[in-house]
């Protein structure tokens, strides 16, 4: 198989892929093209079909498809001009080939994720933390589910990863300034992209649920922690209310979805760590998957600038 991370400018494919997404578009001459998504484990490759003839044969956004086309650069982003589709048959695909992952060790980095559970100290947060996770449901769900549909550990077990990467970097800023309460700070880490066991479909769609798009997961995690911890008795309701707002404001800002600004500083310090480590995340994806010769990579829209590769 043939894939994506590895097709370059120029390169003549014919393979099999899933098809994420299908438009029906028209050129500003009026004609109609399609416009199709591309996925496997490795990346997203954007198609366009020019000419709808017999060559096309009916497929739809789920299926996977075996394309015959070649690949181009357009506004400095490779795009595939198919000439020939059609649904893949049985057998001719696998699975695995499809669902990106993180090349973690999973039980590992959960085991770890166990170790912080384990080290917190107050009674209630104590409970609440086991509770969540001693549901095998939400704990199975939680290993395998993506942190993000695009932006930063985008695969299977990047929810994990992500979320023990921003507890580590809590547990630090947390010895490192006397009043922050360690307990509240490494819990909501823990469960501050939660939400997303339920925002996000499985590989190999990625897409968001009907919860996702009506709700979202900063309100989602925010609603667990309420009913989660109606459910111990005698809970405090100011340290229940603490740990909602860590969530409802851990994306730091109005403009990026979060509900209210933080406003403790457990609420500050995990704004901050989840930033840095979505933030480095994607500078280092950038850098790892970029084609440009030389030492720059070519420009990126996210960060505004050219970045400068590692040697």
């Amino acid at each position: 198989m043939r894939y994506i991370e590895d097709i370059r400018d120029g390169d003549a494919i014919v393979g099999h892929y899933f098809c994420k997404d299908k438009q029906t578009l028209k050129s500003r001459a009026g004609k109609t093209y399609l416009s199709i998504t591309l996925t496997d484990r490795t990346g997203a490759l954007n198609g366009k079909v020019w000419e709808l003839g017999n060559n096309i044969q009916s497929f739809e956004a789920g299926d996977y498809i075996k394309v015959d086309g070649s690949v181009s650069t357009f506004n400095d982003e490779l795009q595939l001009k198919i000439n020939k589709i059609r649904k893949s048959m049985p057998g001719e695909y696998q699975m695995y080939d499809y669902i990106p992952s993180t090349r973690m060790d999973v039980d590992e980095m959960y085991d770890e994720l166990a170790g912080y559970m384990r080290g917190i100290q107050n009674p209630f947060i104590k409970a609440l933390i086991g509770n969540i996770f001693g549901d095998e449901d939400t704990a199975q769900k939680f290993k395998l589910s993506t942190a993000a549909k695009t932006l930063h550990h985008n695969y299977a077990g990047g929810l994990l990863e992500h979320t023990l990467s921003v507890v580590q970097l809590c547990d630090f800023m947390s010895g490192r300034y006397k009043s922050v309460n360690r307990d509240i700070l490494i819990a909501a880490a823990m469960l501050h992209d939660i939400g997303k066991i339920w925002e996000l479909t499985g590989f190999p769609e990625n897409g968001y649920t009907d919860a996702g798009q009506l709700l979202g997961h900063i309100y989602m995690g925010a609603e667990l922690i309420t009913r989660e911890a109606g459910k111990i008795p005698d809970f405090p309701a100011q340290l229940a209310m603490i740990l909602k707002h860590c969530i409802l404001a851990h994306h730091g800002d109005y403009e990026f979805g979060s509900p209210k600004l933080p406003s403790v500083i457990e609420a500050f310090i995990l704004f901050n760590c989840d930033n840095l480590d979505a933030k480095v995340f994607a500078f280092i994806d950038i850098i790892d998957k970029d084609k440009t010769p030389g030492k720059w990579t070519g420009y990126n829209k996210m960060f505004q600038r050219s970045i400068r590769k590692t040697e």
